[in-house]
């Protein structure tokens, strides 16, 4: 057998997955356009810009009722770790001034809205996923709300934890340079590492969490799998390109929108982002499709017998 022949029915086989890549591609993309999929995302952005600065509340006031003030630095820095730097050092003044105003109203009525209206991210995402699926909510609304408040107070504790871990990464590192002097280079750079791990880390586990558990119906690992990788690696491309053009072209938001040119910036940033999630939905769904018509049985030389 010659190369040639061996060539052929590879070509032929990259060229097929080839086509079927671009048809789920376009297919993910046009349900995305006839599910207002830009609508979508231009909700989940504002919300989630709306619902930063109670989470920021809630987890100031966790970590304050710790007794640290500075793990809720560190839950912001990390929050903020896979953000464009032109974009977090946007938002930083406000968010300094969010971190270091004194809070007493734990357990009171100003945290029981911060939480609230925290969670009213979660909820944006929801109904995104729930169209990206193309599944109808049946879910009472008040069960709803209290699991998107669950997941608001679990990801601030998980963040005050992972923060915590950020704190002690000095320690850590201090007692393994003397074990390993040769091995470890200097705190600065390791915990740059460290951080920015982590954080991709958290998302990677947030973005299985919300497509498993979040939408209506239930969805295998696998068959949520592609959207989620999709997520994450068009997500760290697109904050790569946006800072370079934030980076060049930034003062074209100060010169337009002046004093909420920071607010822009996120806003923007967010829709993005958020567009992005919608489409891995969208992805998915469309990859579920193609593969439940493949099994689906066809029988084209059988036509139903006649009504007597």
């Amino acid at each position: 057998m010659s190369a040639a022949s061996v060539r052929t029915p590879l070509a032929g086989c990259a060229v097929k997955q080839l086509r079927y890549v671009v048809h789920i591609g376009l297919d993910a993309f046009y349900t995305f356009l006839a599910d207002d999929g830009w609508a979508i995302a231009s909700h989940i952005a504002l919300s989630a810009l709306m619902a930063l600065f109670p989470f920021l509340i809630v987890i100031t006031s966790l970590a304050g009722f710790l007794g640290s003030k500075e793990l809720a630095d560190q839950a912001a820095a990390l929050l903020l770790q896979t953000w464009p730097t032109q974009v977090a050092d946007a938002l930083s003044g406000e968010i300094h001034d969010v971190l270091t105003t004194t809070r007493g109203d734990a357990l009171t009525v100003g945290l029981v809205l911060a939480i609230y209206f925290a969670s009213n991210g979660v909820e944006s995402l929801r109904v995104g996923l729930n169209r990206a699926y193309g599944v109808a909510e049946a879910r009472r609304w008040y069960w709803l709300r209290l699991e998107s408040i669950g997941y608001t107070l679990i990801a601030a504790v998980v963040s005050l934890a992972l923060s915590f871990l950020i704190v002690l990464g000095p320690l850590i590192i201090a007692a393994a340079r003397r074990h390993f002097p040769l091995m470890i280079e200097t705190n600065a750079h390791m915990l740059n590492v460290a951080r920015y791990g982590i954080a991709v880390l958290a998302l990677i586990v947030a973005l299985f969490i919300l497509h498993v558990w979040l939408p209506a119906g239930r969805r295998t690992l696998a068959q949520i799998l592609p959207g989620i990788v999709f997520t994450i690696a068009a997500s760290l491309i697109s904050g790569m390109v946006f800072g370079q053009y934030l980076a060049r072209f930034a003062n074209n938001y100060v010169t337009t929108y002046a004093g909420l040119a920071s607010v822009v910036i996120a806003l923007v940033f967010l829709y993005f982002i958020a567009a992005i999630f919608v489409y891995g939905g969208e992805l998915n769904a469309a990859i579920i499709k193609s593969r439940q018509a493949e099994r689906a049985p066809s029988h084209p030389g059988l036509s139903p017998a006649p009504a007597d």
